[in-house]
C-alpha cells in the first residue's frame, strides 16, 4: 500500500476496518471484541514501539522488511474461522430445536382414544358402584400422571415404562369380558433408561387391530430383555384377516418418526405379518 505507515494512519486504518465488519457483523463483533482486541492491542502497540522508540526512519525501515504491515491481516483467518464455527454452531441447534419441536408434536398425538373408553367405562363401573371403580381410578390417574409428566422427560427408567405397559393391560383386561391370554416376559436390567412412550404405540395397535377383531382364542404375547449392548421389544399377536384395515397406522407413523429422531441409525424396527398375525420386534442400543 502506498499509504504511509506512521501510527495515525495504522489507526485510522484500523478503526476503518473494525467499524466496517461491524456494520457486515455486528453480533459477531460484539460478541467477540475481547479476542479481537488481544490479537490487535498487542500488534499495535508493538508498531508503535518500533515506529517511534527503534531508532528513528532509517532503523525502522529496515526492521521493516522483517515485520510487515501485512502481519495485521494475520489474525483475519483465524476470526473467519472463529465466525465459521459460529454458524455451524447455530446450524445444529437450529436442527436441534427442530427435532424438539417436531419430538414435542409427536407427544402430543399419543391416541387419547384409550382414556375417553376407559371413562366410559369408570362411568358404567360406577353407576352399577362396582367393586372395581377405585382400581380403575387409581390405573387411571397413574397412567395419566405418566402421560403427562413422564411422558414431556427426554427419560425414563425401564422399570416405569413397564408399570406403564402393565396398568395398561389391567384397564383393558377389566374392559373385555371375554377371555384373552396375555404374556409379558421380562428378562432385562430395570433400571436401564430409554425414551418414554415408545412400546405404548406397539401395544395399543395390538388391542385395537387385534383383541378387538376376535371374539375367542385372542392372544397377546410380549417379552422385554436385553442383549449384549441392546434392547429388545418383541410383541406379537393375532387378529381377524377379515377385520384388517388398509389405512396406515397413525401411531405406527408416529412411533417411526420418533425413532428417527430419538435414536438415529440406533435401532430397528421389523413388523412381520402372516394370514392372521403380526409380530413387531423393536430394537434400540442401550446407550444411544
Amino acid at each position: 500500500m502506498s499509504i504511509p505507515d506512521n501510527p495515525i494512519t495504522i489507526m485510522l486504518l484500523m478503526t476503518f476496518w473494525c467499524g466496517f465488519a461491524y456494520l457486515l457483523l455486528p453480533e459477531f463483533i460484539k460478541k467477540y471484541w475481547k479476542l479481537i482486541a488481544f490479537f490487535y492491542i498487542p500488534l499495535f502497540v508493538y508498531f508503535i514501539y518500533l515506529r517511534l522508540f527503534s531508532g528513528g526512519v532509517e532503523s525502522y525501515l529496515i526492521i521493516k522488511e522483517d515485520f510487515p504491515i501485512i502481519i495485521f491481516f494475520i489474525p483475519i483467518p483465524i476470526l473467519i474461522i472463529v465466525w465459521v464455527f459460529e454458524q455451524w454452531r447455530w446450524i445444529q441447534n437450529l436442527k436441534s430445536e427442530k427435532s424438539q419441536a417436531e419430538l414435542s408434536l409427536l407427544r402430543s398425538q399419543i391416541n387419547p382414544h384409550f382414556f375417553f373408553n376407559t371413562l366410559n367405562n369408570l362411568y358404567a363401573l360406577t353407576i352399577k358402584q362396582s367393586e372395581k371403580a377405585p382400581e380403575v381410578i387409581l390405573k387411571l390417574s397413574d397412567m395419566m400422571r405418566y402421560t403427562i409428566y413422564e411422558g414431556e422427560k427426554e427419560w425414563v427408567t425401564l422399570k416405569d415404562e413397564i408399570q406403564y405397559l402393565e396398568n395398561y393391560i389391567e384397564l383393558h383386561k377389566i374392559r373385555y369380558k371375554k377371555s384373552v391370554d396375555i404374556q409379558f416376559e421380562k428378562d432385562i436390567d430395570t433400571s436401564l433408561q430409554i425414551a418414554p412412550l415408545l412400546f405404548i404405540i406397539l401395544l395399543e395397535n395390538t388391542f385395537k387391530h387385534g383383541i378387538e377383531t376376535l371374539t375367542e382364542n385372542a392372544y397377546i404375547h410380549m417379552s422385554l430383555k436385553e442383549e449384549e449392548a441392546s434392547i429388545y421389544f418383541e410383541i406379537e399377536n393375532n387378529f381377524d384377516p377379515k377385520e384388517v384395515s388398509n389405512s396406515a397406522g397413525i401411531g405406527l407413523q408416529n412411533l417411526k418418526k420418533r425413532l428417527s429422531l430419538l435414536y438415529p441409525k440406533k435401532h430397528t424396527l421389523v413388523i412381520d405379518k402372516t394370514i392372521n398375525t403380526y409380530k413387531t420386534t423393536l430394537k434400540i442400543l442401550k446407550h444411544a
